[in-house]
């Protein structure tokens, strides 16, 4: 399902027949207006809905952007760390972190492997290095990522069989960017068979409160669609909130109004229905996660985690945690005590 315009996000809107009256929106949009001290334009693109009853819950513009600017949730020292995927990379295996193995990287047309730079200049040069990344490391396939996009823009597969194709279509992008080259994750058979065209991620929050111990806010599991690699719904995917106390998903996911706004029951590909999924190791994730907090201190931080059929890996740490889905995974953030008790702590500083 492609992008809309903003017309057609406020056609989504009036057509949704998941939509609140339009009394009951006036009213919430007054009430929230005051509340919130702000026009609520959020409140369009999913509050609206009937199954939103605590639309009080629901962290607005202001307060998203209090969080994302705080000097007391985050710092400085940190975002090198949680927004570079290469040092992230580097970090995580240094330090041992279970997270998926750096192969090599490139900073345009140069490009690095075993420790070894090599400046590429023709398709053949190209072609030959990743032939010798593939022979060298026994694998088939290497995934690169843009080191500072979010999103998963940018990100695409690159297998042994379709090399030359890949090198024809990217060359000139390749020689121009800067891309992180990773071992491609294996994924659980029991999310493969739910989607198995990309790594669905979980997308799980961590807070570390005033008094230091570390919460895990909220987890949503990330579903691409179709043939894409990536599972971000700002690219088109959706997301399932994840129950935290047993570790399944809730019955319905969503995409963004971006992308449709629809509610899903169950994947459009496969069939599979969510409610009652258990996802594999997922007690496990969130104590890799917190394992991550240990050595990562930032006090809010959105990992992205795959599972293998081993356990978990970390992909990568966001520091833009997407509050927006995170409201929508939990129904609405300001349902848990301890970003409440968060917003208290921030007010007092």
């Amino acid at each position: 399902m492609g992008d809309v315009s903003k017309l057609g996000r406020v056609k989504i809107f009036l057509k949704d027949p998941d939509r609140k009256g339009f009394l009951q929106i006036l009213k919430e949009v007054v009430v929230l207006t005051v509340t919130k001290k702000e026009i609520p334009f959020y409140y369009f693109k999913f509050v609206y809905k009937k199954k939103v009853n605590n639309y009080l819950d629901y962290t607005g513009l202001n307060e998203q952007k209090i969080i994302s600017s705080s000097k007391t949730l985050h710092k400085p020292e940190h975002f090198s760390l949680i927004n570079n995927k290469l040092f992230f990379s580097l970090f995580c295996e240094n330090i041992n972190l279970r997270s998926p193995k750096l192969i090599s990287y490139n900073f345009g047309s140069v490009f690095f492997f075993d420790g070894t730079p090599q400046q590429i200049q023709t398709k053949e040069e190209l072609i030959n290095f990743f032939e010798t990344v593939f022979t060298t490391t026994n694998s088939d396939a290497l995934f690169l990522r843009p080191p500072a996009n979010q999103g998963g823009r940018g990100c695409f597969k690159l297998t042994k069989s379709q090399l030359y194709e890949k090198v024809e279509e990217r060359f000139e992008t390749l020689m121009k960017d800067s891309y992180v080259h990773t071992e491609v994750v294996e994924q659980h058979e029991a999310i493969s068979k739910i989607h198995g065209s990309s790594i669905n991620t979980l997308r799980i929050i961590s807070l570390i409160t005033a008094d230091k111990t570390t919460e895990i806010i909220v987890a949503l599991l990330r579903f691409g669609v179709g043939t894409s690699v990536v599972d971000n719904a700002s690219s088109g995917g959706f997301f399932v909130g994840v129950n935290m106390e047993d570790g399944t998903l809730k019955a319905s996911g969503d995409y963004f109004q971006e992308h449709g706004g629809k509610e899903v029951f169950e994947h459009p590909d496969s069939g599979v229905k969510f409610k009652d999924f258990k996802v594999p190791f997922f007690k496990e994730s969130c104590e890799l996660v917190k394992e991550g907090v240990k050595v990562i201190p930032d006090r809010f931080i959105g990992w992205d985690v795959a599972i293998t059929p081993t356990g978990p890996t970390i992909i990568e740490a966001n520091s833009i945690v997407h509050i927006p889905c995170a409201n929508m995974g939990l129904g609405g953030l300001l349902k848990n005590e301890h970003i409440r008790d968060m917003f208290k702590e921030l007010k007092n500083n």
